[in-house]
């Protein structure tokens, strides 16, 4: 029990943070579908709001359909993420160990795209995370990758 409390406390807390706002750098159809929108992989970037200098693309799976056209489709949880260096790294103050930087909806109101900034501390890299939540239960699928900070020590909060 003290457990859920503790995971609903650190989801409540997640919420808080101030999160990126993603935009569609391009897609590709996957289906072909005559009278509706075709299904499709979508490439969205969003800068880290924390770090200057990083920026992170995901890509994932869009249902298409006349469910999907209307926003009530729910999207296969399969993504991938790719955050990399676009300029000089500058904190905009200590980096707590572990914040959702991103969510995105995918479906109509249950189901959600996160990543989350996880601190490697030991090998001074920002690992970036990506998962699919729902209401019930959420997907095992997940992505990671990392961007090695090597002119400074990222600052923590304590």
């Amino acid at each position: 029990m003290k457990m859920k409390k503790i995971a609903l406390l650190s989801l409540a807390c997640l919420s808080l943070a101030p999160l990126a706002r993603a935009e569609e750098v391009g897609e590709v159809s996957t289906t072909f579908k005559l009278l509706s929108p075709n299904d499709k992989v979508v490439v969205e970037a969003f800068d880290d709001p924390a770090v200057q200098g990083v920026a992170c693309y995901v890509s994932r799976a869009r249902t298409g359909g006349y469910s999907g056209a209307l926003g009530l489709a729910k999207d296969p949880s399969r993504f991938s993420v790719a955050c990399r260096q676009v300029g000089s790294i500058r904190f905009n103050g200590p980096l707590p160990k572990q914040e959702q930087v991103f969510k995105e909806g995918a479906s109509f109101v249950f189901k959600h795209v996160r990543v989350v900034r996880i601190i490697d501390v030991k090998r001074n890299v920002l690992t970036y995370l990506t998962y699919s939540d729902k209401l019930v239960d959420g997907s095992p699928d997940n992505a990671i990758t990392a961007v090695a900070v090597l002119d400074q020590k990222i600052p923590l909060k304590k």
